[in-house]
């Protein structure tokens, strides 16, 4: 069951609106650092080994049980851009919904109830795991 979870959670289809957020590749392209596949692939690479390892990390904290709350305000100290918090807030507040419908929990309801806007993504993806049986390092590769 549980690696049918991951399956689940990981799939971009999955309606949590992460498929249509780039991570700033938009920007990167009208401020020309990103010129052809080259360039997309170094920004990829760079996002992979920056944010995509933060991101990582409060994923794994977060299904091992660590305190949201603390997680979330780690992850708004992590992300300098006000555009980028909205973003992250806002996909996962997507993820929530779609995540209690799917593996309804406590934590999940709790976390949903201390953050009516929406907590960072990673933070809520990390609880998401926790509610659906999964562990930290799943929830870090998702």
């Amino acid at each position: 069951m549980t690696r049918a979870a991951l399956l689940v959670l990981a799939d971009g289809r999955f309606p949590a609106g992460g498929h249509a957020h780039s991570g700033g590749a938009e920007a990167a392209v009208k401020a020309g650092r990103i010129t052809g596949a080259a360039s997309l692939e170094e920004f990829c690479r760079g996002r992979l080994h920056t944010t995509g390892l933060v991101s990582a990390s409060l994923a794994a904290a977060a299904a091992l049980g660590l305190d949201p709350v603390t997680l979330d305000e780690a992850a708004d100290a992590r992300t300098p851009s006000p555009a980028l918090r909205t973003a992250a807030r806002r996909l996962g507040r997507q993820l929530m919904r779609a995540a209690r419908k799917a593996w309804p929990h406590p934590e999940l309801d709790a976390l949903a109830r201390r953050f009516p806007k929406g907590a960072h993504q990673p933070v809520v993806l990390g609880l998401t795991a926790r509610a659906a049986g999964l562990g930290p390092v799943d929830a870090a590769y998702c």
